[in-house]
């Protein structure tokens, strides 16, 4: 009867966000108490929690939730948030033009939207790269899908697989996993997915030649305005370099050394964040005349840009920890380990089930994260895999509920049916491959 419970609480998530269309955060409260008063009522006296019990967990799951997370996600949007403003996505995606040339301009795009993609949040990133697409269409004369596939598979896969965007990151903490190990395993595992997804799949769309629609162009920057590209890529890419450097540092230092200190506390993600947020205001503004109110302006605004995604990782928390609560994640872990079924496809497939049915990305994997988790302690699957396979499953599929679709539709002039062989085939190349990567991984670590 308890897995029933949640069966229908999970439903009827599904139901409050993708049919109601109610504000998902509200619809995640709604749920924990739907969950905790429906339990007492299959359950024993002695094992019924009170009225005060259920509010209490929730409150300590947002809580516990938010506290580790909320800096780290509110720097990444900063910085994300630097990047776009200061021009430097742009030289990014004019300088590898340059290097790849028109015959490999796909390639150029695809590697513009992985380094754009670490910092930026997606929806973000997509509203601020498909202009550029649109430029390099108009200038080149190719079909603006061939071009845009690639670079919008990168923004997706950063998205979903790698820690500092919010779901990864929330993940990391649900699965107790080292966030720079996930990170460098995410990278191997995003880069398949990638070209599969990207230049490889892109070769069969070149059928579709609809002009990008007008109201969606928008004036590049001048060049002399942007900053340099060693800038652009050093403020882009440190949250990278410092998570990927200090794990690799960790892996020759003693635990006891001065450098197993340092590499630690250079690697902590609060650290990490901190110095490349200092650093992007230092680099993308300050040094270049950008007045100090200016720069702290543009910080706020991201703020108020990752605040509804603040609200919905705090209401996954709460779901989480009402299962810790309820002693229903026991009976669960039980359940899933009778299947004998490998942990890394049993989140995956969760996940996925719950992406198709919800349409977010960031919904599903959180959910998926509450349900599963417990099956990684005695697993021998690494933790940082386990994050890679449920943010591979909240990829699958796009299609009408998910708000992605319909900016890809929309922006490059589409039918449905055509955005649905187009847009929502890659998103499921990037999940598939990427559980694959995973399950190629697990073998190895």
């Amino acid at each position: 009867m308890a897995l029933l419970v949640v069966f229908a609480s999970i439903l009827l998530l599904v139901l409050l966000v993708a049919y109601f269309r109610l504000n998902t955060f509200i619809a995640f409260l709604i749920v924990c108490l739907f969950m905790g008063l429906a339990l007492n009522m299959v359950r024993l006296p002695e094992e019924r929690m009170s009225i005060a019990d259920i509010t209490q967990s929730i409150q300590t799951g947002i809580g516990k939730t938010l506290g580790s997370l909320v800096i780290i996600i509110v720097f990444g949007s900063m910085l994300g948030k630097l990047v776009a403003e200061s021009g430097a996505a742009q030289r990014i995606a004019n300088g590898l033009m340059q290097v790849f040339g028109r015959k490999y301009v796909q390639w150029s795009l695809m590697l513009t939207g992985f380094i754009v993609g670490i910092p930026l949040f997606y929806n973000i990133g997509f509203v601020l790269m498909v202009p550029l697409i649109f430029t390099v269409a108009a200038r080149t004369k190719l079909p603006a899908v061939y071009l845009g596939i690639p670079m919008l598979a990168s923004l997706s896969v950063t998205h979903g697989y790698l820690p500092p965007h919010p779901s990864p990151t929330a993940l990391v903490g649900t699965f107790h996993a080292n966030m720079g190990l996930t990170l460098i395993y995410g990278l191997i595992v995003a880069i398949p997915a990638i070209i599969l997804a990207g230049p490889v799949f892109s070769r069969f769309l070149k059928k579709y030649t609809q002009e990008p629609a007008k109201l969606f162009t928008v004036e590049v920057m001048p060049d002399e305005l942007l900053p340099s590209m060693g800038t652009s890529i050093v403020a882009a890419l440190l949250p990278v370099l410092l998570l990927a450097g200090t794990s690799l540092l960790k892996l020759q230092a003693h635990p006891d050394s001065y450098l197993w200190e340092i590499t630690t506390w250079l690697g902590d993600p609060v650290i990490v964040m901190l110095l490349a947020v200092l650093n992007g205001a230092y680099l993308l503004g300050i040094r270049r005349g950008v007045p100090v109110k200016k720069v702290m302006s543009i910080m706020e605004d991201a703020i108020r840009d990752v605040s509804v995604i603040i609200l919905i990782i705090g209401g996954s928390g709460a779901l989480t920890q009402m299962l810790l609560d309820s002693k229903v994640s026991k009976v669960i872990t039980d359940s899933l380990q009778g299947m004998h079924m490998n942990p890394l496809i049993l989140a995956w497939s969760i996940a996925a089930l719950i992406r198709v049915s919800v349409g977010s990305a960031t919904v599903a994997g959180l959910t998926t994260a509450g349900i599963v988790a417990p099956l990684v302690v005695g697993s021998t699957v690494h933790p940082s895999l386990m994050v890679l396979a449920t943010g591979a499953g909240s990829l699958m599929f796009s299609h009408v509920n998910d708000g992605g679709f319909w900016m890809f539709k929309e922006y490059f002039n589409l039918s449905v049916k055509d955005t649905f062989k187009t847009w929502s085939v890659m998103e499921t190349i990037v999940s598939v491959v990427g559980l694959i990567g995973c399950l190629i991984l697990n073998l190895f670590i």
